[in-house]
């Protein structure tokens, strides 16, 4: 909780940064995620599964250098299979504030380049306990899309895991146990539609 407060603090502070003629605008966002975990450790590895997020978002730009800060609260579930060790539904708040750099053809045809990071907070139990999944992680976003009627954007999304997202014991052939590290990296396809 202490976490989720630190991250809303953060964004806050963002806003409150903002020069009086910055633009804001709220919006919501929604969109396909397909992960994939790596494992430090062993011969395991892990299908592509998909996803899906969604949430509110702020969008803040100065308007004469198009730069800007997004960020967003993104209820996140995804199916993931652990190499044939088992799979369910992993959910998460997920908060990215990336920087946006937005250039285009007026308010009815642009494009934007989008950078920053990612934090996530553990929202179930059970089945992830197993696997000593981490309560928080921190990943980093690297993006682009286009903005199309001052109203509709749409991007593509590369998210790149810089914290261990769980560790779990596997069993060699030979009955020896060794612990694995397992991160988790997704490409993000999005819509958002901005009030």
């Amino acid at each position: 909780m202490k976490k989720i407060l630190s991250a809303l603090m953060l964004v806050a502070c963002l806003f409150m940064a903002m020069p009086s003629q910055a633009q804001v605008h709220f919006g919501i966002k929604g969109g396909v995620d397909i992960s994939k975990m790596s494992f430090s450790k062993g011969d395991y590895s892990s299908d592509n599964r998909t996803g899906f997020f969604v949430g509110p978002m702020v969008e803040f730009t100065l308007p004469i250098v198009g730069l800007g800060i997004d960020a967003a609260a993104l209820y996140s579930q995804t199916r993931l299979n652990l190499g044939g060790e088992g799979s369910d539904n992993f959910k998460s708040i997920e908060i990215p504030v990336n920087l946006k750099w937005s250039f285009g053809l007026g308010s009815m045809l642009g494009a934007y380049l989008a950078a920053g990071p990612q934090f996530g907070f553990a929202i179930d139990e059970g089945f992830w306990d197993d696997f000593g999944s981490e309560k928080s992680s921190i990943s980093v976003n690297v993006g682009a899309g286009v903005k199309l009627l001052k109203h509709l954007q749409i991007g593509i999304n590369y998210n790149i895991g810089c914290s261990k997202f769980a560790n779990f014991m596997f069993e060699n052939e030979d009955g020896t146990e060794y612990e694995t590290n397992i991160r988790k990296n997704s490409w993000q396809v999005s819509a958002a539609y901005i009030f």
